[in-house]
């Protein structure tokens, strides 16, 4: 196992850029593209924070076919996002209220309640944009329209996790259920 120090001196490295139009995308949504939101959810994603040794944020490229989105609705605890669209249109779904979204366009997701948010492809052509986001662990998400929640230890993106578990809120139980 490499320590941290090793780690960060093999991150610097690696080269600092990298052209997003040379970047390998990699499918990205329901397993074989099929099962529930087959039809709703999916994209093509790039990493390109760990590609150029990115220690505390997060960059990614995705591209979403019109009527698309990647991601259910949902909303972190921790971690915030940016949002900087390159080509396309679409709707970003943030609150209770939902936004146009064309090229040059820039929005921030901060953390905490209130701030669910999603992007839907509601143009007619590829929507293109990059996700920045801080890097942070654990981390909880909510996802409101199915009333899950997501916990991850570890930091977001480096997987495999030391803890994922996603339950509905219903499920809840009691802090000294199961106690012996």
């Amino acid at each position: 196992m490499s320590t941290s120090s090793e780690d960060n001196a093999r991150a610097r490295t690696r080269r600092p850029i990298i052209n997003m139009g040379k970047a390998d995308l990699t499918a990205y949504g329901p397993p074989d593209g099929s099962g529930p939101g087959a039809t709703k959810f999916g994209a093509m994603t790039a990493r390109l924070g760990p590609a150029i040794g990115a220690e505390k944020l997060g960059c990614t490229l995705v591209v979403i076919e019109p009527g698309k989105r990647p991601w259910p609705y949902h909303l972190h605890h921790t971690n915030e996002e940016m949002y900087v669209i390159l080509d396309g249109t679409g709707t970003l779904r943030f609150g209770p209220d939902e936004h146009p979204l064309t090229a040059g366009d820039v929005a921030a997701c901060p953390p905490g309640p209130g701030t669910a948010h999603q992007i839907i492809n509601t143009g007619d052509a590829p929507l293109r944009y990059l996700i920045i986001s801080t890097m942070e662990g654990p981390e909880v998400a909510e996802y409101p329209d199915s009333g899950k929640i997501g916990a991850l230890a570890g930091v977001p993106g480096d997987k495999p996790y030391p803890l994922f578990h996603l339950s509905r809120k219903s499920d809840a139980k009691d802090y000294w259920d199961g106690e012996v």
